[in-house]
């Protein structure tokens, strides 16, 4: 069956991330006068990189709401109980800072442009709509896509099957019709491909990991429309239902 859409990971695989997010917890916390209370950069980050893991993971458990993984995120990262409006003021401080740092990655662009004329394309994203939605609007790419699909609206998160399956089903489309593309080989690769989607994980860091059954690699994402071309191929574009 021809492939008739594109869903795309946001979050380190469009949108640099990482790097935002290092850029601005960095800013914040010497602003703060933090850094050398937390052991420096390197330990820092790591501390920040735990809270963030830790609060998110609620979040999507459906343990937290969004503002309150948030509070836990710096609570936690503090080892201090803030006061909501405490923990709120000092995310916010933060939140400015890497906003501030929000970038694409170099081939994201290029990429979503080139598919454009061939492929419709839709963001599936373990986030809330609203956040993503802005997200996409500043950095430029929010035209490039038909909808935006996330966790808080579809009622799970990926890598449950029911989130590729309800964005396929949101597009008027079966699995076998769309393909996904994300970073995290567990969450979004093999969700997708145990979903039935065709799988391409972006391994940006070149891991070497040993590559899945049903699952397509890429090191970038320059590759992805001559992948998409060549070796899987596409189907007449179809419109949303």
């Amino acid at each position: 069956m021809p492939l008739r859409a594109v869903l795309w990971d946001l979050d380190d695989t469009l949108f640099d991330y990482t790097g935002s997010d290092r850029a601005g917890v960095l800013r914040h916390l010497r602003t703060e006068g933090l850094l050398d209370a937390y052991g420096g950069e390197e330990a820092a980050l790591e501390r920040w990189r735990t809270a963030m893991e830790t609060e998110f993971a609620r979040f999507l458990a459906g343990e937290l709401g969004f503002l309150d993984h948030r509070r836990g995120r710096a609570r936690t990262f503090l080892g201090a109980p803030l006061s909501d409006t405490e923990a709120d003021a000092w995310f916010g401080r933060y939140l400015a800072h890497y906003e501030a740092s929000w970038t694409l990655f170099p081939d994201s662009a290029p990429a979503l442009a080139a598919l454009a004329p061939l492929i419709r394309q839709a963001v599936l994203s373990n986030a809330t709509t609203a956040n993503q939605e802005r997200k996409l609007t500043a950095l430029g790419i929010r035209n490039r896509f038909e909808a935006v699909f996330c966790s808080d609206e579809l009622g799970c998160a990926k890598p449950a099957p029911e989130a590729f399956t309800g964005a396929c089903q949101a597009l008027g489309l079966t699995p076998a019709e769309v393909v996904y593309i994300g970073d995290r080989l567990d969450i979004d690769a093999l969700g997708a491909r145990d979903a039935g989607l065709t799988a391409v994980w972006l391994d940006r860091a070149g891991t070497g990991e040993e590559l899945p059954a049903g699952v397509r690699r890429i090191a970038s994402l320059a590759e992805l429309p001559e992948l998409l071309r060549g070796v899987i191929g596409f189907g007449a574009p179809s419109t949303i239902r």
